[in-house]
Protein backbone atom coordinates (compact mmCIF):
# COMPACT_ATOMS: atom_id res chain seq x y z
CA UNK A 1 0.00 0.00 0.00
CA UNK A 2 1.72 3.13 -1.30
CA UNK A 3 1.84 6.53 0.98
CA UNK A 4 0.07 9.48 -0.16
CA UNK A 5 1.56 12.17 -1.39
CA UNK A 6 -0.66 15.48 -1.48
CA UNK A 7 0.33 19.17 -2.98
CA UNK A 8 -1.10 21.46 -0.75
CA UNK A 9 -1.39 24.97 -2.22
CA UNK A 10 -2.66 27.06 0.61
CA UNK A 11 -1.50 27.37 3.68
CA UNK A 12 -0.11 30.36 6.52
CA UNK A 13 2.78 28.27 7.55
CA UNK A 14 5.61 31.08 7.85
CA UNK A 15 5.30 34.00 10.02
CA UNK A 16 4.14 36.94 8.22
CA UNK A 17 2.43 39.13 10.53
CA UNK A 18 -0.94 38.03 9.11
CA UNK A 19 -3.53 35.71 11.23
CA UNK A 20 -1.13 32.91 10.07
CA UNK A 21 1.79 31.21 12.17
CA UNK A 22 2.92 33.53 14.54
CA UNK A 23 6.28 32.48 14.79
CA UNK A 24 8.67 30.01 13.90
CA UNK A 25 8.15 27.46 16.37
CA UNK A 26 4.56 27.36 15.14
CA UNK A 27 5.37 27.57 11.68
CA UNK A 28 7.58 24.04 12.18
CA UNK A 29 4.90 22.39 13.67
CA UNK A 30 2.58 23.04 11.01
CA UNK A 31 4.83 21.70 8.38
CA UNK A 32 5.91 18.27 10.73
CA UNK A 33 2.15 17.67 11.41
CA UNK A 34 1.30 18.24 7.44
CA UNK A 35 4.36 15.90 6.14
CA UNK A 36 2.73 13.44 8.87
CA UNK A 37 -0.94 13.65 7.38
CA UNK A 38 0.83 12.82 4.04
CA UNK A 39 1.75 16.08 2.50
CA UNK A 40 5.12 16.11 0.13
CA UNK A 41 4.64 19.67 -1.31
CA UNK A 42 3.29 22.46 0.82
CA UNK A 43 2.86 25.60 -0.03
CA UNK A 44 2.98 28.83 2.07
CA UNK A 45 1.10 31.57 1.08
CA UNK A 46 1.14 35.02 3.23
CA UNK A 47 -1.93 37.06 3.14
CA UNK A 48 -1.64 40.15 0.93
CA UNK A 49 -4.79 42.34 2.09
CA UNK A 50 -5.75 45.69 1.62
CA UNK A 51 -4.45 46.99 4.98
CA UNK A 52 -1.57 44.62 5.00
CA UNK A 53 0.24 44.69 1.57
CA UNK A 54 3.75 43.50 0.51
CA UNK A 55 6.01 46.24 0.64
CA UNK A 56 9.86 45.91 -0.07
CA UNK A 57 10.21 45.11 3.97
CA UNK A 58 7.54 42.83 4.48
CA UNK A 59 8.55 40.60 1.55
CA UNK A 60 12.28 40.81 3.03
CA UNK A 61 11.25 39.67 6.73
CA UNK A 62 8.76 36.78 4.55
CA UNK A 63 11.12 35.55 2.53
CA UNK A 64 13.96 35.09 5.40
CA UNK A 65 11.09 33.33 7.99
CA UNK A 66 10.35 31.23 4.58
CA UNK A 67 14.09 30.35 4.22
CA UNK A 68 14.52 29.04 7.77
CA UNK A 69 11.40 27.39 7.75
CA UNK A 70 11.97 25.13 4.83
CA UNK A 71 15.72 24.86 6.40
CA UNK A 72 13.94 22.39 8.94
CA UNK A 73 10.75 21.07 7.14
CA UNK A 74 10.49 17.71 6.57
CA UNK A 75 8.86 18.32 3.23
CA UNK A 76 9.07 20.36 0.79
CA UNK A 77 8.26 23.56 1.24
CA UNK A 78 7.14 26.23 -1.37
CA UNK A 79 6.31 30.29 -1.28
CA UNK A 80 3.24 32.05 -2.84
CA UNK A 81 0.79 34.32 -1.54
CA UNK A 82 -2.33 34.61 -0.78
CA UNK A 83 -4.74 37.68 -2.82
CA UNK A 84 -7.98 39.46 -1.46
CA UNK A 85 -8.39 41.76 -4.48
CA UNK A 86 -7.70 45.66 -3.71
CA UNK A 87 -7.65 47.77 -6.77
CA UNK A 88 -3.92 48.58 -6.62
CA UNK A 89 -3.36 44.66 -7.62
CA UNK A 90 -4.72 45.99 -11.09
CA UNK A 91 -1.28 48.73 -11.75
CA UNK A 92 1.21 45.35 -10.39
CA UNK A 93 3.48 42.56 -12.44
CA UNK A 94 0.55 39.82 -10.21
CA UNK A 95 3.87 37.54 -11.14
CA UNK A 96 5.06 38.36 -8.13
CA UNK A 97 2.59 36.60 -6.13
CA UNK A 98 2.70 33.42 -8.06
CA UNK A 99 2.87 29.76 -6.23
CA UNK A 100 6.70 29.13 -6.54
CA UNK A 101 7.21 26.53 -9.38
CA UNK A 102 4.05 27.52 -11.53
CA UNK A 103 2.09 29.99 -13.30
CA UNK A 104 -0.23 30.28 -10.94
CA UNK A 105 -1.63 33.06 -8.58
CA UNK A 106 -4.29 32.36 -5.54
CA UNK A 107 -6.70 34.91 -4.76
CA UNK A 108 -9.76 34.42 -2.87
CA UNK A 109 -13.27 35.70 -3.31
CA UNK A 110 -13.88 38.58 -0.66
CA UNK A 111 -15.94 37.14 2.23
CA UNK A 112 -18.43 39.65 2.21
CA UNK A 113 -19.35 42.45 -0.85
CA UNK A 114 -19.58 41.97 -4.34
CA UNK A 115 -17.10 39.88 -6.44
CA UNK A 116 -16.85 43.06 -9.46
CA UNK A 117 -12.84 43.97 -8.01
CA UNK A 118 -12.42 40.29 -8.20
CA UNK A 119 -13.54 39.27 -11.86
CA UNK A 120 -11.34 42.48 -13.18
CA UNK A 121 -7.96 40.97 -11.45
CA UNK A 122 -9.16 37.34 -13.00
CA UNK A 123 -8.81 39.25 -16.28
CA UNK A 124 -5.10 40.54 -15.45
CA UNK A 125 -3.79 37.39 -14.11
CA UNK A 126 -4.96 36.05 -17.33
CA UNK A 127 -3.73 38.53 -19.43
CA UNK A 128 -0.27 38.19 -17.76
CA UNK A 129 -0.31 34.90 -18.80
CA UNK A 130 -1.29 33.42 -15.40
CA UNK A 131 -3.83 31.31 -14.22
CA UNK A 132 -5.98 31.66 -11.03
CA UNK A 133 -6.63 29.57 -8.20
CA UNK A 134 -9.78 31.02 -6.71
CA UNK A 135 -9.42 29.99 -3.55
CA UNK A 136 -12.55 28.88 -0.78
CA UNK A 137 -15.36 30.28 -2.63
CA UNK A 138 -17.98 27.86 -0.52
CA UNK A 139 -16.84 30.30 2.63
CA UNK A 140 -18.65 33.32 1.23
CA UNK A 141 -21.09 35.37 1.49
CA UNK A 142 -21.24 36.31 -1.90
CA UNK A 143 -21.43 32.96 -3.43
CA UNK A 144 -23.43 31.40 -0.79
CA UNK A 145 -25.91 33.82 -1.52
CA UNK A 146 -25.48 33.45 -5.02
CA UNK A 147 -24.17 29.82 -6.10
CA UNK A 148 -24.38 30.66 -9.75
CA UNK A 149 -21.55 33.18 -9.26
CA UNK A 150 -18.99 30.39 -8.88
CA UNK A 151 -19.67 29.28 -12.94
CA UNK A 152 -18.95 32.82 -13.68
CA UNK A 153 -15.98 32.60 -12.01
CA UNK A 154 -14.45 29.34 -13.07
CA UNK A 155 -12.97 29.40 -16.63
CA UNK A 156 -10.49 27.83 -18.50
CA UNK A 157 -7.55 29.53 -16.28
CA UNK A 158 -9.40 29.34 -13.52
CA UNK A 159 -9.39 27.41 -10.75
CA UNK A 160 -11.81 26.59 -8.04
CA UNK A 161 -10.26 25.51 -5.25
CA UNK A 162 -12.44 24.31 -1.80
CA UNK A 163 -10.94 24.12 2.00
CA UNK A 164 -10.70 20.76 3.16
CA UNK A 165 -12.17 22.15 6.56
CA UNK A 166 -15.37 23.29 4.24
CA UNK A 167 -15.61 20.04 3.22
CA UNK A 168 -15.44 18.33 7.06
CA UNK A 169 -18.25 21.11 8.02
CA UNK A 170 -15.80 23.12 9.86
CA UNK A 171 -17.28 26.17 8.55
CA UNK A 172 -21.30 25.61 8.77
CA UNK A 173 -23.90 23.74 6.65
CA UNK A 174 -24.20 26.26 3.70
CA UNK A 175 -20.16 25.99 3.45
CA UNK A 176 -19.95 22.05 3.32
CA UNK A 177 -23.13 21.64 1.15
CA UNK A 178 -21.80 24.00 -1.24
CA UNK A 179 -18.37 22.87 -1.33
CA UNK A 180 -19.18 19.09 -1.64
CA UNK A 181 -21.43 20.25 -4.49
CA UNK A 182 -18.72 22.05 -6.38
CA UNK A 183 -16.48 18.56 -5.93
CA UNK A 184 -18.99 16.12 -6.85
CA UNK A 185 -20.45 17.86 -10.31
CA UNK A 186 -16.35 18.74 -11.01
CA UNK A 187 -16.49 22.80 -10.72
CA UNK A 188 -13.93 21.86 -7.83
CA UNK A 189 -9.96 21.62 -9.52
CA UNK A 190 -8.60 21.65 -6.14
CA UNK A 191 -8.51 20.70 -2.83
CA UNK A 192 -6.50 22.65 -0.03
CA UNK A 193 -6.07 23.11 3.81
CA UNK A 194 -5.76 26.40 4.38
CA UNK A 195 -4.08 25.63 7.87
CA UNK A 196 -3.39 28.31 9.75
CA UNK A 197 -2.40 27.09 13.26
CA UNK A 198 -2.16 24.05 15.21
CA UNK A 199 -5.96 24.39 16.31
CA UNK A 200 -6.38 24.87 12.49
CA UNK A 201 -3.38 22.41 10.64
CA UNK A 202 -2.95 21.94 7.16
CA UNK A 203 -4.26 18.46 7.03
CA UNK A 204 -5.49 16.43 3.55
CA UNK A 205 -5.69 13.15 4.61
CA UNK A 206 -9.20 12.83 6.53
CA UNK A 207 -11.16 14.61 3.43
CA UNK A 208 -9.42 12.70 0.91
CA UNK A 209 -10.93 9.62 2.05
CA UNK A 210 -14.20 11.13 1.81
CA UNK A 211 -13.26 12.25 -1.52
CA UNK A 212 -13.06 9.18 -2.39
CA UNK A 213 -15.95 7.30 -1.16
CA UNK A 214 -17.77 10.21 -2.80
CA UNK A 215 -16.48 10.99 -6.31
CA UNK A 216 -13.81 7.80 -6.29
CA UNK A 217 -10.77 8.48 -8.67
CA UNK A 218 -11.89 11.47 -9.76
CA UNK A 219 -10.59 13.11 -6.39
CA UNK A 220 -7.24 12.17 -7.01
CA UNK A 221 -6.54 14.97 -9.32
CA UNK A 222 -7.94 17.41 -6.45
CA UNK A 223 -4.92 16.12 -4.41
CA UNK A 224 -1.88 15.74 -6.30
CA UNK A 225 -1.01 18.72 -7.69
CA UNK A 226 -1.42 17.75 -11.22
CA UNK A 227 -4.01 20.98 -12.07
CA UNK A 228 -0.82 23.23 -10.73
CA UNK A 229 1.71 21.28 -12.89
CA UNK A 230 3.10 19.92 -9.64
CA UNK A 231 3.47 16.19 -8.35
CA UNK A 232 5.49 14.42 -6.38
CA UNK A 233 4.12 10.62 -7.23
CA UNK A 234 0.43 9.24 -7.63
CA UNK A 235 -1.88 8.94 -4.92
CA UNK A 236 -3.72 5.93 -4.30
CA UNK A 237 -7.05 5.61 -5.54
CA UNK A 238 -8.62 3.82 -2.36
CA UNK A 239 -9.84 5.33 1.03
CA UNK A 240 -7.60 3.35 2.80
CA UNK A 241 -4.55 5.28 3.74
CA UNK A 242 -1.69 4.24 6.46
CA UNK A 243 -2.46 5.81 10.02
CA UNK A 244 -0.34 8.91 10.80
Amino acid sequence: MSEPAFVDCHSHAVPSGDDGAQDLAEAEWLCQDAAAHGTRILFATPHVWPQLTLTADREQAVRAAFARVRARAPLELRLGFELTPHRALLGEDLRRYALDGTDCVLIEVPFTGTADLLVSILDRIEAQGLRAVIAHPERTEVVQEEPALVDALAGPRRMLQVNASSLLGHHGDEALDLAWSLVETGRAALVASDGHRPTRPARLDDVYGLALERVGEAAVSLFDGSALGVSTRRLPSHAGLPAA
